[in-house]
């Protein structure tokens, strides 16, 4: 059988392109002789939809586009993800499912049974489980047809009872098909592949996989669509971050050499490119202004959103107070030049002056503090939004991972933004991300990455003056973050006992800070935003 698989970006909601690019995929298969083309989980609606499954009217527009793509299905058959309402009277009121399209009608839908309800996954929200098992039959092949998470049921102590695919295997099917939204993280795909080994070899069949690609606010999807062969052996694999229908036959599916997996910096860089990219265009956004004040955090920014949007729609603004060091105006400017973008230079000097003159009645006799500081940072967040409405480009919040888990951020100051790049960005990993910019010429002047990290908002100022070593303090909450390591266990894996409390109690007691900052996005298995749910009013070592 030749199957096409369909790695596609679709737009939540924008029902005319994504019924538009999958008629055009299907075109595109059928002049390929193709007799099945597979799209991904909820292709019609886009992932994740969230309340919309709410609104009648969006789920009437589900119905019509299904219908509409089915009448393009004659010699050619494709499954297609999307919602189907659920007849019973108890339960939720919709599946998530997969449409088996052929002869110009619905032949059959087959219902997701394994609904993720962890992290950023929320699908017992909106959905009922699947209860009944049937195969789909497609000139005269039997084809198990299973929903992304109903494949991830492989580990010793699963949290699922039902196991889709044993269920299915009592029709004898001849072959495993996933129509999956699998978001992005930077280990995700070396886990996905393991997973598609997995099922392959325990069932002795082959398995094709097709994966969303393209960015829905925080979450990215990699793409990376595979098939595997009966031995658990990767045939194929489709571009990461890319757009692509590829054709493959199920009957001559022969291993290729294996293919170098692609570095952890580059799929990050990647995946933002992407989340900027389309961050915009389906917001229909064009231009981005962001600070630039000569260290790593900003110039990382600049460099992916002109890589993203361009350079002629990016405007980096350098903002000098008394503070600032004449070395970071020249990094910053340099920065400008490398990229081509257009830069401007506004001193705060007389905007922070004019605050601490209105301010000197009630601040006499009071000394200089971290409210000075952040008076500073406000400034340049104003200077920026002010721009930003006057000129109509979009805000980019530059600040990293490791700054906002510990609260190293002033509120209405570095922490604005329509969207944050780098909050899922831990520094060390910022400045290997600046490293890979500059892998063919120095886009990144190396002054900028090889100096001390400082926030310039007063005399001689350094980040390690208030934090511990970015190399240390990365790795703690690295442990707390991502492994949920607590303070014992970090403190049995060696790391200082009186650092362990203090970095714990930071990221806790800022926890309000970070439900005030702009989307993240997500490239790690525990971002900050969606997936990280943690009460703001809590005792948990504070």
């Amino acid at each position: 059988m030749n199957v096409a698989l369909a790695q596609l970006d679709f737009h939540i909601g924008h029902f005319e392109q994504n019924t538009r690019k999958i008629l055009d995929a299907i075109h595109q298969a059928q002049l390929a002789g193709a007799e099945l083309i597979v799209f991904p989980e909820l292709c019609i609606t886009g992932y994740p939809p969230r309340d919309f499954l709410e609104f009648t009217d969006f789920l009437d527009r589900v119905h019509l586009a299904i219908k509409q793509v089915a009448k393009a299905c004659t010699t050619i058959h494709a499954l297609v993800g999307a919602p189907s309402v659920n007849p019973e009277l108890s339960g939720k009121n919709l599946f998530n499912s997969a449409y088996l399209l052929g002869d110009g009608k619905v032949k059959q839908v087959i219902n997701k049974t394994l609904l993720p309800t962890y992290d950023v996954f929320d699908e017992y929200r909106y959905f009922e489980p699947n209860k009944t098992f049937e195969c789909v039959e497609i000139n005269g092949k039997k084809i198990a047809v299973v929903i992304c998470e109903d494949t991830w049921d492989i580990a010793d102590d699963p949290m699922y009872t039902v196991h889709p695919l044993d269920e299915l295997m009592k029709e004898n099917p001849e072959c495993i098909i996933n129509l999956s939204a699998s978001p992005f993280s930077y280990t995700h795909h070396r886990k996905r592949m393991d997973m598609l080994r997995w099922n392959t070899q325990k069932y002795k069949l082959p398995m094709v996989y097709v994966n969303h690609v393209g960015a829905q606010t925080e979450l990215i999807f990699d793409g990376g669509s595979m098939v595997f062969n009966a031995s658990g052996e990767c045939c194929e694999r489709l571009p990461f971050f890319k757009e692509e229908v590829r054709i493959i036959n199920i009957k001559h599916l022969e291993a290729k050499k294996p293919v170098n997996d692609p570095t952890e910096v580059s799929l990050i860089h990647d995946a933002l490119v992407l989340g900027i990219r389309d961050y915009f265009h389906k917001l229909g956004f064009k231009k981005a202004i962001l600070g630039l004040s000569g260290g790593i955090d900003s110039a990382v920014t600049c460099a992916l959103a002109v890589e993203a949007l361009g350079k002629e729609q990016v405007w980096g603004v350098m903002m000098p107070s008394p503070y600032s060091s004449q070395h970071s105006i020249e990094d910053a400017v340099q920065l400008a030049k490398n990229l081509g973008i257009r830069h401007d230079v506004i001193s705060i000097s007389n905007f922070y002056h004019s605050f601490l003159q209105g301010l000197q009645p009630l601040f006499e006799g009071k000394p200089f503090d971290v409210t000075e500081e952040n008076i500073q940072a406000r400034c340049r967040a104003v200077t920026l939004m002010a721009l930003s409405n006057k000129f109509g480009h979009i805000l980019l919040n530059t600040s990293n991972k490791s700054e906002a888990a510990v609260g190293y951020g002033t509120l209405y100051g570095d922490m604005c933004g329509g969207l944050s790049v780098l909050g899922d960005i831990y520094k060390t990993q910022v400045y290997e991300l600046a490293n890979y910019i500059n892998r063919n010429q120095e886009v990144i002047p190396m002054h900028t990455i090889v100096k001390p990290p400082s926030a310039e908002l007063r005399e001689n100022q350094k980040d390690s003056d208030s934090l511990p070593e970015y190399d240390i303090l990365d790795k703690i909450l690295f442990q707390y973050i991502e492994m949920r390591k607590g303070p014992l266990e970090l403190k049995k894996m060696g790391f200082d006992s009186m650092l362990v409390d203090r970095v714990l109690k930071l990221v806790n007691m800022n926890e309000y800070k970070r439900h005030q900052t702009p989307p993240i996005l997500r490239v790690s298995d525990k971002a900050f935003g969606m997936g990280r749910r943690m009460p703001i009013v809590a005792k948990y070592l504070q």
